[in-house]
């Protein structure tokens, strides 16, 4: 099968839009966008002992210094769920960890060594009817801030613009994962079926609602949710459950999206996906990100089975990396005849976790950069 890489035909003209959206189309490219998904915030520290310039600091620095391509999102405000957040609180604080209270109302323990990406939760803001009823009064779509005030300038820019440019379309279930706590989410669907079914909705709603006062305005290239609701066993509900409560929400997102001609929408969730992919696709997300081969998501099973149905952007094995540069060799091999097939952008299949050394990465860079056709 040729590549959609095609040097003969396009001279390394072409904008950073027309490539994603043109290899989200399974067409023919100078070359294939170069992204990445971040790194831990331990990463950076260490990285600057092994070569790593001191002022790269930040995902936005990193991005800068090793040269990706440029993305954008419109900066509506559906990401911050709770409008207004609850106050950040320290409740205690030692030498080896403090407990917080976050903005979502999240009590914590947060150590202290740097060690604090996954925080040990203690106590979560909603665990019935009544606290939900509270939580929506910090929930209004209608709520102003929730469209930025230079909006119009926005607009006139993004009319111009040579990247692809993204709107977050929300979640349905994860924010509700944050705000109960995954166990007590999990058991829920049999306890309080009617309130899951209700908080849902009202997300689904709260989101299309959102996401219409730009579609009208703006051309969008993408849309990127996020749920997180898998663990490396699979999801947090079974697939029945999930085609009742969730399936038939993402289609009406969808059709909202569809109706303004966004076509490439994923969803973001870490994990095992396997035993409900299809009914992503089926509903329309057809994008699957950031495929976390480690947990059992593997971009080339992906492929295999559902063909062009599916889009795929991650899926790089993070463990390869880690392992050394025979391993990520072998591990962009793997990839390579599903990244030349088009339809897929490969980066890291999370964020990079401390144990993947500086000089590993840049050689991984390396790499992947001849694949991509740089």
């Amino acid at each position: 099968m040729q590549s959609i890489i095609r040097k003969d035909l396009y001279k390394n003209n072409m904008s950073a839009r027309d490539r994603f959206r043109r290899v989200m189309q399974f067409q023919g490219v100078d070359r294939i966008p170069n992204f990445e998904f971040g790194y831990w915030d331990e990463v950076y520290g260490i990285w600057q002992r092994q070569g790593l310039p001191g002022d790269v600091n930040d995902e936005t620095s990193a991005n800068k210094y090793f040269g990706f391509d440029r993305f954008g999102f419109c900066p509506i405000n559906n990401t911050t769920l709770l409008m207004p957040p609850f106050e950040k609180r320290v409740l205690e604080e030692n030498d080896k960890h403090k407990i917080i209270v976050d903005e979502d109302g999240v009590k914590s323990i947060i150590n202290k060594d740097g060690t604090s990406t996954i925080p040990k939760f203690l106590e979560f803001p909603l665990k019935n009817r009544k606290d939900w009823n509270q939580l929506k009064k910090r929930l209004d779509p209608e709520d102003p801030r929730r469209i930025p005030g230079n909006w119009d300038s926005l607009i006139s820019g993004y009319a111009t613009r040579d990247y692809p440019l993204g709107i977050y379309i929300g979640s349905l279930l994860g924010h509700i994962r944050n705000l109960m706590g995954f166990e007590n989410t999990a058991i829920a669907f049999y306890d309080m079926p009617d309130l899951m079914d209700e908080m849902v909705e009202y997300l689904c709603e709260f989101n299309i609602t959102i996401i219409e006062k730009v579609l009208s305005f703006v051309d969008i290239d993408y849309a990127n949710g996020w749920e997180d609701i898998a663990f490396k066993n699979g999801p947090i509900i079974s697939p029945a459950m999930f085609k009742k409560y969730l399936f038939p929400r993402y289609k009406r997102i969808v059709e909202v999206l569809h109706k303004h001609g966004v076509r490439v929408i994923f969803t973001d969730c870490d994990g095992n996906i396997m035993p409900i992919v299809d009914q992503w696709i089926d509903a329309g997300y057809i994008c699957q990100f950031p495929v976390e081969v480690a947990a059992g998501t593997d971009p080339v099973i992906l492929r295999k089975k559902y063909g062009q149905r599916v889009l795929l952007i991650g899926g790089v094995n993070k463990h390869a990396l880690i392992k050394g540069k025979k391993a990520i060799d072998a591990e962009l091999k793997r990839l390579e005849p599903i990244i030349n097939q088009g339809g897929f952008i490969p980066h890291v299949d999370h964020r990079c976790p401390p144990d993947i050394t500086f000089e590993n990465y840049l050689y991984y860079l390396e790499q992947k950069k001849k694949l991509l056709g740089f």
